[in-house]
């Protein structure tokens, strides 16, 4: 099994080793916040366990967690945190899925539009290319597990596709599947850096030379803007020398 994108593994791996990571309790938080508003229980609900999880893994005080789903079950004041989703695309024409957080939607509109004009990508139309993406479980292992052991596991588990970049293995899930397969590598002492709701696209777009480098740019910067939390696209990072670019 293989991913056709493999810039969220990229990413991750990247902000797990440089000084971007200061903004990860942000995203938490918000994360947080906006899944507890479908129920503070995680029992029933996945996007809040998916961002319990993370924040779990990135050693998040109990009291900042509680916090946060006590915003957004209403039983505190605080932020009213509203979601948006941003499309567009980069030099070359790859698909750009952007996911904000924020209290200021015309801020936040104003500065993705700016980021997108600034490295040569267009901001498109609700539904231009959110059309080519799907919703999933994503389980990613940074490092201690070959593809082939993670696979072993996920098969059997019921996973739908799995993907390795530069040793660093993701695992794709139906959302009903992930805590399943998640438990299953639980079960397996595998220990994974994240387990969360992603977006995968169902087909790749390869870039090359000066707009591939334009492209990693763009998305650099939108991921480094305070009101955006997530960033998808459907570039297809098979070749390494060009997962390389953004190391430069």
């Amino acid at each position: 099994m293989s991913g056709h994108s493999k810039w969220s593994t990229i990413k991750y791996k990247k902000g797990a080793t440089d000084a971007k990571r200061g903004k990860l309790f942000s995203r938490l938080i918000k994360e947080i916040t906006i899944a507890a508003k479908d129920g503070g229980d995680p029992t029933g609900n996945p996007r809040l366990r998916a961002a319990l999880q993370a924040a779990k893994v990135a050693n998040m005080p109990k009291d900042n967690i509680d916090r946060a789903i006590k915003r957004g079950t209403g039983e505190i004041e605080g932020v009213n945190y509203e979601q948006l989703f941003y499309e567009g695309y980069t030099p070359g024409g790859a698909a750009v899925l952007v996911e904000v957080l924020t209290e200021n939607k015309n801020r936040a509109a104003s500065e993705v539009r700016h980021t997108f004009s600034k490295y040569g990508g267009n901001l498109g139309e609700p539904g231009s290319v959110a059309w080519n993406f799907s919703k999933k479980g994503s389980i990613v292992f940074e490092s201690g597990v070959t593809e082939d052991q993670a696979m072993e596991i996920a098969l059997d588990a019921g996973a739908d596709d799995i993907s390795e970049s530069d040793g660093v293995v993701e695992v794709h899930t139906a959302i009903a599947d992930l805590d399943i397969v998640k438990e299953a590598f639980d079960k397996a002492g595998m220990v994974y850096s994240t387990a969360e709701i992603t977006f995968v696209p169902s087909s790749s777009l390869e870039l090359a030379g000066k707009e591939l480098a334009t492209a990693m740019k763009l998305l650099e910067a939108l991921d480094d803007l305070d009101d955006v939390q997530k960033v998808w696209s459907n570039i297809d990072f098979s070749d390494e020398a060009s997962a390389g670019l953004l190391d430069e």
